[in-house]
C-alpha cells in the first residue's frame, strides 16, 4: 500500500465510490443483489441520504455576526432563486430538455453549493464576515429546494409531508449540534463516511452508458453554474455592499447535490427514468465547479486589487493637486 499513490481531486469523496458502483452495476449487476445488508445498503439510498443530512446538520453553526448573516443570505438566496428560474424556464420553454439538461438536474446542481470549498476559498481571500457566511449558506443542502420548486410548479407530485420529511433530518442535526458539543463532534465525524456510502449506492443505480450521456451536458451545467450564476451572485454581493468574493466563492455545486435526483425519484416515481442521467450531470458539475470556482474568485480578487490601486492613484493625484 505504500507504493500505491492516489492523487486526490475536488469531489472525489463521492465521485470515486460512485464510479465503483457504476462499474459493478454495468458488468456484474447480479453481485449487487446478493442479499443481506450489502443489497440493503445498495437499495437504501433514501435512508443513507437521511443519515447524511442528519450528520451535516450537526456541522451548521447558527451563531453568526449580522454582516455574515447578510452576506450569506444574499448570495445563497440569489443562487437558489436562479436555480429555480433557470430550471423552470427549461421545463416550460424547452420541454424540459435544454441541450440534454432537465429542470431536475439544473435545480439539483445549482441550488446547493460546496460549503467546504467556500470555506477554503474565503479563508484565503475573504474577511471574517465572508468566512462566517458559511453558517447561512450551509442551510441550502439536500433535495428540499428541488422538491418544493418542481412540486409548486406542478411538475412533480410530492406531498407536503414528504417535503417536511426531507428537511427534518437536517433540522434535527442542527438542533443536536448546537445544543450539545458532544453531539456536534460525534455527528460531524460521520459526514465524509456517509458521503462515500451515498456515492457508492448512487453509482449502483447507474450504468456506464448513462454516465457518458450525462458527460457533456454535465460539463455545460458546471460552466453555467460558475460563470452565469456566479456572475449574478457576484453582482448581488457587490450591490449589497460586499466585495464580490463571497458571491464568487459560492458558485459551485455541492457533492451532496448528486443525491438530489435520486431522492426526488424516491418520492415521485415519474422521475425514475431521468434520475440516473441527472445524477451523472450533477456529478460532472461537482467536478467542474470545484476547479473553476477558485479561478473565478481569484479573478474577482485581482479585479478588486486593480480597482483599489487605481482609486489610490487617483486620490494621490488629487491630493497633489490640492497641495
Amino acid at each position: 500500500m505504500k507504493k500505491f499513490k492516489y492523487k486526490r481531486f475536488p469531489g472525489d469523496t463521492i465521485v470515486v465510490p460512485m464510479l465503483i458502483g457504476v462499474v459493478l452495476n454495468s458488468f456484474v449487476p447480479q453481485a449487487l443483489q446478493i442479499g443481506g445488508f450489502f443489497t440493503g445498503m445498495v437499495n437504501g439510498t433514501s435512508a443513507l441520504v437521511g443519515v447524511f443530512l442528519l450528520f451535516l446538520g450537526a456541522t451548521i453553526d447558527v451563531k453568526s455576526t449580522p454582516r455574515a448573516i447578510k452576506i450569506g443570505a444574499v448570495i445563497i438566496v440569489t443562487k437558489v432563486a436562479l436555480s429555480v428560474i433557470l430550471g423552470l424556464a427549461v421545463a416550460f420553454l424547452f420541454g424540459d430538455n435544454f441541450l440534454g439538461l432537465s429542470s431536475l438536474a439544473i435545480i439539483s446542481a445549482i441550488s446547493v453549493a460546496n460549503n467546504a470549498l467556500y470555506s477554503g476559498i474565503t479563508a484565503q481571500y475573504g474577511d471574517d464576515s465572508e468566512k462566517g457566511a458559511v453558517a447561512i449558506t450551509s442551510l441550502s443542502v439536500g433535495p428540499t429546494v428541488t422538491m418544493i420548486a418542481l412540486s409548486s410548479a406542478g411538475l412533480a407530485s410530492i406531498s407536503v409531508w414528504a417535503i417536511v420529511g426531507s428537511i427534518l433530518p437536517l433540522i434535527i442535526g442542527i438542533v443536536l449540534g448546537n445544543c450539545s458539543p458532544w453531539f456536534k463532534q460525534t455527528l460531524s465525524a460521520g459526514v465524509t463516511p456517509s458521503i462515500i456510502t451515498v456515492g457508492f449506492a448512487l453509482g449502483c443505480g447507474m450504468s456506464i452508458q448513462q454516465l457518458f450521456q450525462g458527460g457533456l451536458s454535465g460539463i455545460l451545467l458546471g460552466l453555467v453554474t460558475v460563470f452565469v450564476v456566479g456572475f449574478i451572485t457576484i453582482c448581488a454581493d457587490k450591490l449589497t455592499g460586499g466585495s464580490g468574493i463571497a458571491g464568487a466563492s459560492i458558485s459551485s455545486t455541492a457533492a451532496s447535490g448528486v443525491s438530489n435526483p435520486g431522492a426526488l425519484a424516491a418520492v415521485d416515481p415519474s422521475y425514475a427514468a431521468i434520475a440516473p442521467i441527472a445524477t451523472a450531470q450533477v456529478a460532472a458539475s461537482v467536478i467542474i465547479t470545484s476547479f473553476l470556482t477558485p479561478v473565478l474568485t481569484s479573478l474577482v480578487v485581482k479585479y478588486n486589487a486593480r480597482r483599489a490601486g487605481a482609486k489610490a492613484g487617483q486620490d494621490g493625484v488629487a491630493q497633489g493637486a490640492n497641495a
